[in-house]
């Protein structure tokens, strides 16, 4: 008998998963059904910005073939929504009144945006997607052809947030010829992900990129003009301080909790997500499972006598994609390896001229141990006027947290030792001279060598690349397509064109 697997949400982890099941689909071993809310086929959301402002076409958004997955077998249900789990029954009812019996059941329902409190947004936009007129959050392709349109047309685009997507959108909007503005309450932006003097270096390249920067902005409101048709429209965002940034488009960029709501309506344990194990499994029902944006993994045992449980969804395609894989075998064999620990991701600024990576913990007090004392060790070295800014943080000489802006090559290096867990030289300053104009110092690791990790989303390595180079994939879009690396954040792309550059035999 066919194993019955209802598929709940076909984004990026979900299409990943629908790929591993596709051996035992077409065995007959599987039997499955995917349900998707959206009527598209899966895309991938975090290059939805890149073609918000026309860097890239709709079809380089694409993720997975349906069509050789129905060929296999599998069914799909896309436009529909789930109204309910019975999980005694073991039965998913859609909207539309169709019930899918299952064996096993995976939610891969992803993540919603954040809505600020604000004046003239109702909060419950956040479930319905009814925002007002001139308001997005970037999540789905109907968001980016909104943006899309206010880019090409040149208009005012107001963020709200100031995170690693917000800036992203911010940057690359101004560069295609719109006026941008970007508002966020902290002192400086990427807050979650530079400590405030990296930020503050990051804000003034993008001032000087043609990006307004308004910081400590306290958003309160927004305020509406009226066209011919009586239609209110955003017109502007109104700060506790009384300024009002005036706009066309106003997109929030406040972060995104888990879609929780289908899960907490069957009774299953949900926290910051839907609570499962290490196999992604959940800790209410062994025949339901996790992955991705939604998934909170977490043992029991943590959980507090309040009830809270600490961690989270990490929000990175990364480790969803790696649920994903571990959920397939496990489905179709039934062996469940122990999913090895996520070390701490390298996040990359996807910007045109503005080079900034960081990872880890970066918040360490540089004066908080002296020299010798044992704790966070914090090195820092800054030239704001050229826009140049690095900080290592150390424990017993091992890099355990790094930031680094407008600063390439050093950048590169300290993602690999950060990866592998490294001992800095003892000379930090040295780690400076790589991005020095007449640099001549050898790199403490090839960021190049077989073992490097080129794509952190997919773990692919540069042997990996070379082995796909070997065999005649010598384009960016052919490597993606043998090794899956840069099909994520794409924050790897300028890395594989650099290698393949390497690796192409001269005339």
């Amino acid at each position: 008998m066919s194993e019955r697997v209802v598929l709940v949400g076909y984004g990026p982890v979900g299409a990943r998963l629908v790929e591993g099941l596709l051996p035992a689909v077409r065995e007959g071993r599987i039997d499955l059904t995917v349900v998707g809310t959206e009527p598209h086929d899966a895309y991938n959301r975090v290059l939805i910005a890149e073609y918000a402002v026309g860097r890239m076409d709709r079809a380089g958004l694409d993720l997975g073939d349906r069509r050789v997955a129905e060929q296999a077998g599998a069914r799909f249900l896309l436009g529909v929504a789930v109204a309910g789990v019975d999980r005694t029954l073991r039965s998913v009812r859609l909207d539309d009144g169709i019930r899918l019996p299952y064996d096993r059941l995976v939610l891969a329902t992803g993540a919603r945006a954040n809505v600020p409190t604000l004046a003239g947004v109702r909060r419950s936009a956040a479930l319905d997607g009814d925002l007002p007129r001139g308001v997005v959050a970037l999540r789905d392709l109907a968001d980016a052809e909104v943006v899309r349109a206010a880019v090409s047309a040149g208009r005012r685009i107001v963020v709200l947030g100031a995170g690693v997507l917000g800036m992203e959108l911010a940057l690359a909007a101004a560069e295609a010829g719109a006026e941008v503005t970007v508002a966020y309450h902290s002192a400086a932006p990427m807050n979650r992900t530079l400590d405030e003097n990296g930020g503050r270096v990051v804000a003034a390249a993008a001032v000087a990129a043609g990006v307004e920067m308004r910081h400590h902005a306290r958003a309160e409101s927004i305020v509406h003009r009226y066209d011919d048709h009586g239609q209110a429209w955003f017109d502007g965002l109104v700060c506790a301080d009384g300024r009002v940034l005036a706009g066309d488009l106003l997109v929030l960029s406040c972060g995104v909790g888990a879609r929780t709501e289908i899960a907490a309506r069957a009774g299953l344990s949900v926290s910051a997500g839907v609570l499962v194990d290490g196999s992604s499994r959940s800790w209410t029902d062994e025949n339901v499972f996790a992955i991705g944006d939604c998934a909170h993994v977490a043992d029991p045992a943590d959980a507090a006598p309040d009830g809270r449980v600490p961690g989270g969804p990490s929000g990175l395609i990364g480790p969803g994609w790696r649920q994903a894989d571990r959920l397939a075998t496990l489905l179709s064999s039934g062996a469940s390896a122990p999913a090895p620990a996520e070390r701490p991701g390298v996040v990359m600024l996807k910007a045109e001229g503005i080079d900034v990576v960081a990872g880890g913990a970066v918040d360490a007090d540089p004066f908080a141990h002296a020299p010798g004392c044992h704790g966070p060790q914090v090195t820092i070295w800054a030239d704001p006027a050229r826009g140049a800014y690095v900080k290592l943080i150390t424990v017993d000489g091992v890099l355990t947290g790094f930031v680094a802006v407008g600063m390439p090559r050093t950048g590169a290096e300290l993602a690999l030792l950060f990866e592998r867990g490294s001992e800095l030289p003892a000379d930090r300053s040295s780690l400076l001279r790589l991005d020095a104009p007449d640099a001549g110092m050898a790199v403490v690791a090839d960021p190049f060598a077989a073992d490097a990790t080129v794509c952190w989303c997919n773990g692919v390595s540069a042997g990996a690349i070379r082995d796909a180079v070997a065999t005649g994939e010598s384009t960016v879009a052919c490597v993606k397509a043998a090794t899956r690396a840069g099909t994520g954040c794409g924050g790897c792309v300028g890395r594989i064109t650099e290698l393949l550059a390497r690796e192409a035999v001269p005339a």
